[in-house]
């Protein structure tokens, strides 16, 4: 009797070629799986810096009212120059803000100082969870990220002058010469070419 081994081999290639394509499909999954968390990390992370960097924005905003203030007072302007006065309260409220426009949450904010500069640290977490996968877990974990960004001065009194006396600096080399007693606001740079808000490590 004969045995036609072409039909014995093709009886044992597929069940072979059963396991191959499951498994090749396990793993497009598993990319693909990762792909979501990758994604979701990226929108988190973008959350989390925009979170910060509106923190920073409101702080220096309260920054240059306190220095429009402190001018018409005569009293402390320098401390406000340099960002070494108040940062003001409503950092955490813009974060929450700006955290919730970019589908997530703001889970942890504080005010700390980097190289003696007033810094917001932001920690947000994104609403929606990375949904199924063959990764046990995705369909209910949720991508987190935090962020650093600080408020640095980008103005410097002038040199040879007694901040008691006088209200003079330069920004980007453009000299300012203020009169407290004939003051206004306008007579300043704009805010962001008295401070700059950026992302820190």
């Amino acid at each position: 009797m004969t045995v036609d081994t072409r039909r014995l081999d093709q009886g044992q290639a597929l069940p072979l070629f059963i396991w191959i394509s499951g498994m090749l499909l396990f793993v497009a999954f598993a990319f693909f799986a990762f792909a979501q968390a990758a994604v979701a990390r990226n929108g988190a992370q973008s959350a989390a810096d925009a979170a910060a960097l509106a923190a920073a924005q409101e702080s220096r905003l309260a920054l240059f009212d306190g220095l429009v203030e402190s001018i018409g007072d005569g009293d402390g302007w320098l401390e406000w120059l340099y960002a070494e006065s108040a940062v003001g309260d409503g950092a955490e409220v813009e974060a929450s803000r700006l955290a919730s426009l970019n589908g997530a949450d703001l889970v942890g904010f504080r005010v700390e100082s980097r190289k003696n500069l007033p810094a917001f640290w932001a920690r947000v977490r994104n609403v929606d969870a990375v949904g199924e996968s063959v990764v046990p877990g995705t369909e209910t974990a949720k991508a987190s990220a935090e962020a650093v960004a600080a408020v640095e001065p980008r103005c410097a009194v002038e040199e040879g002058i007694d901040p008691d006396d006088e209200v003079a600096f330069r920004c980007d080399g453009e000299r300012f010469v203020i009169d407290p007693e004939d003051f206004d606001e306008s007579d300043l740079p704009e805010v962001d070419e008295m401070f700059a808000a950026r992302l820190v490590g």
